[in-house]
């Protein structure tokens, strides 16, 4: 650990920001990891569930749904299912509004990510001009520095170095962790769109349309016949 922290040091204060920016980075990955394992967890069982008992009841269809309430998948299906007799429309906005919520949740970290991502090569370009600043004020230029000019100016080069690989690792590390959740959020959102799209088709054909009357047969006109 001492060794880590000496290895930090030598990167001169530019490394506070950096170091910062790694655990951001490290919380963010490890919270949006838990997220996505809840709810990728059960997610197939609780659509399959759902859709299967919508087409014989649709009070036991919201009950799973209900049930299910700790997942994104499942307030996502329960949010057309709790209305009254809804129509296709309303049946269908429900279902948009309940997206639009649960997508917002799943981008939540992308900012701060994206911002890891840009700021992080900057703070290491900070950190290299520093540390030449360092090296070129320690050097002496026509003279013969002296073993203490020499060292100084070696750690102002190791400065510059430091911050360059640390900002660019931190970098690389926080693009890593995005891309993974973009892609992720990708196939929720054709996911959720598919379950959506069939439980709305479910609705409109066993339970909205056989209960529309048909219309009523036009009434035949009779007509006097000449004589």
């Amino acid at each position: 650990m001492t060794t880590v922290f000496d290895f930090l040091a030598k990167g001169g204060p530019v490394m506070v920001p950096i170091v910062g920016c790694s655990v951001l980075t490290l919380a963010t990955a490890l919270d949006r990891a838990l997220f996505w394992r809840r709810l990728l967890k059960r997610e197939d069982q609780v659509v399959n569930a759902v859709l299967e008992a919508a087409r014989r009841d649709l009070s036991e269809s919201a009950a799973l749904a209900a049930q299910a309430q700790d997942s994104p998948i499942g307030r996502f299906l329960l949010a057309p299912l709790r209305l009254s007799r809804p129509s296709p429309e309303t049946f269908r906005l429900a279902m948009e509004t309940a997206g639009d919520r649960e997508f917002a949740q799943m981008r939540k970290g992308d900012k701060l990510l994206e911002t890891v991502v840009a700021v992080a090569p900057l703070l290491g370009l900070l950190g290299t001009v520093t540390g030449l600043i360092a090296t070129f004020s320690n050097l002496t230029i026509g003279g013969g520095g002296s073993g203490e000019q020499a060292t100084a100016a070696a750690a102002g080069i190791g400065e510059a170095l430091i911050t360059t690989a640390a900002g660019m690792v931190v970098a690389i590390l926080a693009l890593l962790v995005f891309r993974v959740m973009v892609t992720l959020q990708a196939q929720q959102i054709d996911y959720f769109s598919n379950a959506g799209n069939e439980l709305e088709l479910i609705y409109r054909q066993y339970w909205h349309e056989p209960a529309q009357p048909l219309p009523s047969p036009e009434p035949q006109r009779t007509f006097d016949r000449l004589g």
